[in-house]
């Protein structure tokens, strides 16, 4: 299981580097924390996505989708507090 959760994690980091150049460029970013067990994304948003009113709509359905459609296995993507 954990080669798999190591594997997983090498797979959405590379998905959130895709998305990251689109929050950069509102002055925000997005940092992955980890993948947990049950398959759940933990990541940390910064700059302006830390503070921006529509960040969980972007997580949900900007991050979230694009990284669902990428590797199925996953769940959902949570963000974490700082």
């Amino acid at each position: 299981m954990e080669d798999k959760i190591k594997e997983l994690s090498e797979k959405v980091e590379k998905v959130i580097e895709q998305i990251r150049p689109f929050l950069q460029a509102d002055g925000g970013d997005i940092r992955f924390v980890e993948l947990t067990p049950e398959m759940i994304v933990n990541v940390e948003l910064q700059g302006a996505c830390g503070s921006c009113p529509y960040s969980k709509m972007t997580l949900k359905n900007g991050v979230e989708t694009a990284v669902k459609k990428a590797i199925p296995e996953i769940v959902s993507v949570e963000e974490i507090e700082p």
